[in-house]
């Protein structure tokens, strides 16, 4: 009976490890399709501002901002790449014939930045519509590039204010890098979302 119990102890002890160490390989937020994307920006060196195409052409003016900190909540993240992208106003993500790599399937209404010490960004843009089938609300994606961490997705952007975003919808969010859930406030000609990201929370695989 004493061996039988060792033996039990043994080989649990053993798939837990051999658990730990295939989570421990697992990329840091799990499965992201076309998280690649953050590469391309090209040459360009990149800033903490950026203004996406369209935004000068297309109505309403979105202003996005905020902070980026690290995973304690407080500290302001340095050298975070965030890459956004969405569709038009007409719910399609638009391209121009001549895009490469991911712009094929993203389109052209994208942008990148970079944060500086303060961890501040801001992208220029103007709100895109759902799509024409109206199966999903109005939406912004964001990928995230930090130091030390292979790229991965946050939650979408989503606004307040869209019928589309149901309870049932609110429900299934689950809060990559906080809520972006986020009611468009008017100011200075535009409208302004302001969405601080907090890297790490839940997201998985992320220690």
């Amino acid at each position: 009976m004493k061996n039988s119990i060792i033996t039990l102890v043994l080989t649990l002890t053993f798939f837990c490890c051999q658990s730990q160490k295939k989570n421990s390989n697992a990329p840091v937020g799990g499965p992201c399709e076309g998280c690649e994307a953050v590469f391309e920006y090209g040459k360009r060196a990149l800033k903490a501002i950026d203004t996406l195409p369209g935004f000068h052409q297309n109505e309403p003016k979105l202003k996005i901002t905020g902070t980026v900190f690290k995973k304690d909540g407080r500290e302001p993240a340095e050298n975070v790449i965030l890459y956004i992208y969405h569709t038009n106003r007409k719910g399609i993500y638009e391209t121009r014939g001549d895009e490469t790599g991911w712009g094929r399937r993203h389109g052209y209404i994208r942008g990148w930045i970079k944060t500086g010490k303060d961890g501040r960004y801001t992208f220029y843009t103007f709100r895109p519509a759902s799509y024409p089938d109206r199966s999903e609300p109005e939406h912004i994606h964001i990928y995230i590039k930090e130091p030390g961490k292979n790229e991965y997705y946050i939650d979408d952007i989503l606004f307040d204010d869209d019928p589309l975003l149901t309870a049932s919808e609110r429900s299934k969010r689950p809060n990559r890098g906080g809520s972006g859930i986020i009611r468009p406030q008017p100011g200075g000609g535009l409208f302004v979302i302001d969405r601080d990201i907090t890297l790490g929370l839940n997201i998985p695989h992320y220690d």
